[in-house]
């Protein structure tokens, strides 16, 4: 029996003409010419949204078309090792990254629009541990005898450091830290970011020659003009490791109002074990987030002596007695934001994942002031509720109340500590830097990451990209250049071209004699073999909007989730297993599936399959690869565009003739 039409399941559609579209041209133009113009297909590269919304820049679609199997891997090489080196050409952290980047990628991609985001993050965090777990190595470019001072080793400094090296430059890191991996080893709990996984990728960027000086400060313990003598660039990578302070009276006076910055270090450098009364944090991003779950993590110290006290050991570099602090319970923490929960910086699983460990999330709330007690700390926060309107806010009044407190933390923004280094800062306690990355009327100067602008790991990582493209440029007496309007890293079809041995010949000008039958001086260049034909580049300068795909072709897939070991409330007191869980080859394979490879051939056949006149043919099996696996045969072709309709990526355009 039928399904009666009222009860179909409707699903989410794409059709080529929607309701509505009842009208038709006058019968001359659809007979005689419908089916044919003066445009002829190209296959144009055009950068997918996930890429240009990467701030590392990383080849996204590249390493996804990778794991899925439609490009190849170099001879020798397997796909896993194939998908680690393309995705760290941008980024040398892809574990790392793959667990705690909050993936704007994801938000950008163009699936959706159909149904859900590709699992980015889950596919690059199984590529960054296939990696760790096979061994791979990076390898240093040709020693060139120029030398970098890196101030910093946090994730700008080591992927700068990284960027270097591959071109061959030597560099030596300064930190004041015990360990190099700025804030993600002092910033992230490492139950996000697992010690053994930071480690491997830091140990593996610093096995390619890159010197490390640790517990050393620029400035201090050595200066600024001896680094200028002793290397041919200096880079600032300091990072903003200085929290800010509430601008409420008596934050600064009271000694239990503190900074999530220092609240983290204290923690990830094992000296903070636990937690007084109650914990109030204001801020609302990751930071935020991190600071409420380690509080509930580490617990409350019910019997607390004065000396034992949080802020004496976050800011006395002082350690918790162990066992001064075996008897504890869970810690009572609630997270304070100005926001909306929907508004909130923070991603939406970090949000939930702390909901469920027992955080109390208390939002469109503001503080006013702090409340001190008689023995100088904060007893309470004083804060007012807040009305959003039109995006709007607006305090309500006669709704202060007090929220009592044992420990304030504030998570609402990061400075830099420039102390040695003054000469170089801003009034915002940061370092100013042009469109290229260098100190402005300071040559030979760099900067770049957090000290900049605090924003996102993998900011800082593509930033460290461009830095060491400006140094080389200096290095060579060459004007940086204006940057690309899509400024990520590409897919190159010509270095493709030079893998698979299928390198186009060897240009002759003008003039010259022929060669192999062909007359080099000829404008057409159609049956040349020095030319990558009916083919153009527009990744350095466009973005491919869903509205260029062809969404119909994709089917409803359910994303593959990445199983999440996160605790209940009553579960979460020392609870320092990884939470974020991997997928396994076949469901990592299965995710990149799920990727529409926009911009770029994905080899699925609709332009052959649809050709009413056979114009669009498959490239021989021998001179076939990535972006060159069809063809067109203007001779036959009349210009229908029915290739360009049924290309689901959007590859082929109708562009040749105009």
């Amino acid at each position: 029996m039928a399904t009666p039409a009222d009860e179909v399941k409707k699903e989410f559609t794409f059709r080529k003409y929607k309701d509505g579209d009842n009208s038709h041209p006058k019968w001359s133009e659809q007979i005689f010419k419908g089916d044919t113009s003066h445009k002829c297909p190209t296959y144009v590269h055009q950068t997918p949204p996930c890429q240009g919304s990467c701030p590392s820049g990383e080849d996204i679609r590249g390493w996804l078309n990778i794991v899925r199997g439609i490009e190849k891997p170099a001879e020798g090489m397997d796909w896993k090792e194939y998908a680690f080196r393309r995705s760290t050409e941008a980024n040398p952290f892809p574990s790392v990254m793959g667990r705690v980047c909050p993936a704007p990628c994801q938000d950008g991609c163009n699936r959706n629009q159909v149904d859900d985001f590709v699992g980015i993050n889950a596919v690059e965090q199984f590529i960054g541990d296939s990696a760790l777990d096979a061994g791979h190595k990076f390898t240093a470019g040709a020693e060139t005898g120029k030398k970098v001072a890196i101030i910093g080793g946090g994730p700008c400094g080591l992927a700068a450091a990284y960027q270097l090296r591959l071109k061959g430059h030597a560099c030596t890191i300064f930190d004041d830290h015990e360990e190099l991996g700025g804030m993600m080893m002092y910033g992230i709990p490492g139950y996000r970011t697992p010690r053994d996984v930071l480690h491997g990728e830091m140990n593996r960027i610093i096995e390619m020659g890159v010197e490390t000086r640790m517990k050393t400060r620029i400035g201090t313990d050595v200066s600024l003009e001896q680094l200028e003598k002793d290397f041919d660039a200096v880079l600032f990578t300091i990072g903003a490791q200085s929290g800010r302070g509430l601008p409420i009276p008596n934050f600064e006076e009271a000694s239990n109002c503190l900074s999530g910055v220092a609240f983290l270090a204290a923690f990830n450098e094992g000296r903070l074990k636990g937690v007084g009364g109650k914990v109030v944090v204001i801020g609302g991003g990751d930071t935020s987030i991190d600071v409420a779950s380690v509080a509930r993590r580490i617990g409350k110290i019910t019997d607390i002596h004065e000396n034992d006290r949080p802020e004496h050991i976050i800011l006395g570099q002082t350690a918790h007695d162990v066992a001064g602090v075996a008897n504890r319970e869970g810690a009572d923490v609630a997270l304070l934001s100005r926001n909306p929960v929907a508004k909130m910086a923070a991603a939406q699983h970090e949000i939930d994942d702390a909901t469920r460990e027992g955080v109390e999330i208390i939002d469109s709330i503001d503080p006013v002031e702090v409340v001190m007690g008689d023995n100088g700390r904060a007893k309470a926060l004083r804060v007012r509720k807040l009305q959003w309107e039109g995006g709007k806010m607006t305090p309500i009044e006669g709704s202060e109340y007090d929220i009592d407190a044992d420990l304030i933390v504030a998570a609402i923004g990061q400075t830099g500590n420039l102390k040695g280094m003054e000469s170089f800062g801003n009034e915002r306690g940061l370092i100013d830097a042009d469109a290229n990355f260098q100190v402005p009327n300071k040559p030979g100067y760099f900067v770049a990451g957090d000290i900049v602008q605090p924003h996102l790991l993998t900011t800082v990582i593509g930033q460290a990209s461009v830095v060491v493209e400006s140094i080389d440029h200096f290095f060579k007496k060459e004007e940086a250049g204006k940057r690309p309007k899509v400024d990520v890293h590409h897919f190159d079809l010509l270095n493709k071209l030079r893998e698979t041995h299928h390198e186009p010949a060897h240009f002759e000008p003008e003039g010259s004699p022929k060669v192999r039958g062909i007359d080099r001086g000829l404008r057409g260049t159609q049956n040349a073999d020095f030319a990558i034909h009916n083919y153009e580049d527009r990744s350095a300068h466009q973005i491919i909007s869903s509205d260029k795909l062809f969404l119909g072709h994709f089917q409803n897939e359910l994303r593959h989730i990445r199983p999440e070991d996160v605790p209940s409330a009553d579960e979460v007191l020392d609870h320092f297993e990884e939470r974020m869980k991997g997928l396994s080859e076949a469901e990592t394979i299965e995710e990149a599936k799920r990727c529409m490879s926009c911009g770029m051939c994905f080899e699925c056949d609709n332009c052959v399959i649809y050709c009413p006149q056979d114009a669009v043919f498959k490239v021989n099996k021998d001179e076939s690869t990535t972006g060159r696996y069809v063809d067109t045969d203007y001779s036959r072709c009349i210009g229908c565009h029915i290739c360009a309709d049924v290309c689901p990526t959007g590859y082929i355009q109708m562009g040749l003739g105009e």
